[in-house]
């Protein structure tokens, strides 16, 4: 199993970084408020707006846990949100990368023998459409954790952004829903990072490497129908950034897909680029609107809020290695 060369201990838990074959790899192991505590999503009975998630007791790991790994070395992507293109180009990690992160983060509990609940996301560094390990990991994925915490029920989840270059993006994600439907019988995410429904303002955001919402569109309905969770459509919305309900309801069909409501994260990059959630963290205003409009036209509405303090103790991705350059002696 490669090193671990530094663990940040953060409010809800730790952000590693591993030494592993091609460089450094990010991960993170979190536990979880609770949904009473951070979400609002009227069609699973939260109903009750988030006005700030204050910092206190947390979910055991036992309940819910939450893994989240790199796929790649850095990003090519270059979204005008993200610090992670500066890290590194977007190499893929391997197999074993994929592996030693998930047995790391188990391994930091060792206590932890079960949990009801172990969300793997593949979203902290990269692009994982580019990666065809994570579709064989993840078929592998149950077996290898077994040593840790047993059969533990695994919900994985891929987050993308639609790289208009990858030719075999249609492929690539009708290969994750057979996982998603067949192999976890709907019990796995795909999350489409969207953010706006204005096209300019998306080809700014993900300079110009994502697909416009027309060819996003024809992927989606191309998709097969999901088992159990639907299909997210994922927005962290800005303070400019247009989210119009009845085009995206006209694009993608509220019976097939829901949508995630974030603000959006407290990055570097952000602050250069001037994009922000105005009192996004402390008040509910910047999403009140918007929910409703998307539930009008007949989407199932998720709005997840987290903790200033979780935003601002280097969660974000890549700033754990953009944060500790020339720690490469360092351990613990």
């Amino acid at each position: 199993m490669n090193k671990i060369l530094k663990n940040i201990k953060v409010p809800t838990g730790n952000i590693c970084i591993m030494q592993a074959e091609k460089g450094k790899l990010e991960f993170v192991s979190l536990q979880d408020y609770g949904k009473a505590k951070n979400i609002k999503a009227d069609f699973l009975g939260y109903t009750k707006e988030i006005n700030q998630v204050p910092h206190g007791d947390l979910l055991p790991l036992e309940e819910k846990w939450v893994v989240t790994v790199s796929t790649q070395y850095g990003c090519s992507m270059n979204c005008k949100f993200c610090d992670v293109p500066k890290v590194g180009k977007g190499l893929n990690a391997t197999y074993d990368d994929l592996k030693n992160q998930i047995i790391s983060a188990l391994s930091l509990h060792p206590e932890v023998k079960t949990t009801k609940r172990l969300n793997i996301h593949y979203a902290r560094m990269g692009e994982p459409t580019w990666n065809d390990n994570v579709l064989i990991f993840t078929k592998d994925v149950r077996k290898i954790i077994c040593p840790y915490i047993g059969r533990s029920l695994v919900h994985p989840v891929i987050s993308t952004m639609l790289p208009k270059n990858n030719k075999f993006l249609n492929e690539y994600l009708n290969s994750w829903v057979d996982i998603k439907n067949d192999l976890f019988k709907g019990d796995a995410g795909l999350q489409f990072s969207i953010n706006t429904t204005n096209d300019k303002q998306r080809e700014e955001l993900f300079s110009g490497n994502s697909l416009d919402l027309e060819e996003i569109s024809k992927i989606g309905k191309m998709l097969d129908l999901p088992k159990d969770r639907k299909y997210t459509l994922n927005f962290a919305i800005g303070d400019e950034f247009e989210v119009n309900a009845e085009k995206l309801r006209d694009l993608f069909n509220p019976e097939k897909f829901m949508v995630k409501i974030t603000p959006i994260h407290l990055t570097n990059a952000c602050k250069e680029n001037n994009i922000v959630t105005s009192n996004g963290y402390f008040d509910y205003s910047p999403y009140r609107e918007i929910e409703n409009n998307l539930k009008n036209v007949g989407f199932d509405v998720l709005v997840f809020i987290p903790s200033i303090e979780e935003d601002t103790s280097r969660i974000t991705c890549g700033n754990a290695i953009l944060s500790n350059k020339g720690l490469e002696n360092e351990h613990t």
